[in-house]
């Protein structure tokens, strides 16, 4: 029959004979099927799935990081898994633009219609120095 084995050399046989297969249907080492092995408390080697890593929602213009936006896979962030108020911030396109970039555009605008009212007084000034 079989040799006998010390206690030792048996356990160091097993970790050697040991393989690990994937669990699920998927049998290629591509991005969406990554793993890392495991030791379960009954010493067994499993595979376990790593999630990809989500990108951090930016800001279109100064690709700086959202605060108060959490960082989710696409389907994690749906509506059906998330609340709304856990994928935006309460401002104007919150969740979406950053906040100085909101001051700014508000700004400009402000700016803008200013200017636009000068331009119409300056208009009139010009128009009543010319009726003179």
């Amino acid at each position: 029959g079989t040799p006998l084995l010390f206690v030792s050399e048996r356990k160091l046989i097993d970790k050697m004979a040991q393989r690990l297969t994937y669990r699920r249907r998927h049998s290629y080492a591509t991005k969406s099927n990554r793993v890392k092995k495991v030791r379960t408390p009954g010493g067994k080697l499993v595979f376990h799935y790593v999630a990809k890593k989500s990108n951090a929602p930016v800001d279109p213009k100064t690709k700086q990081i959202l605060n108060g936006v959490p960082v989710l896979r696409p389907a994690k962030g749906s509506k059906s898994q998330t609340n709304k108020k856990d994928r935006t911030v309460h401002r104007p396109y919150g969740g979406v633009l950053s906040g100085a970039n909101v001051k700014e555009r508000i700004v400009r605008a402000f700016l803008i219609e200013e200017q636009k009212i000068v331009k119409k007084v300056l208009k009139l000034q010009s128009k009543k120095t010319s009726k003179k």
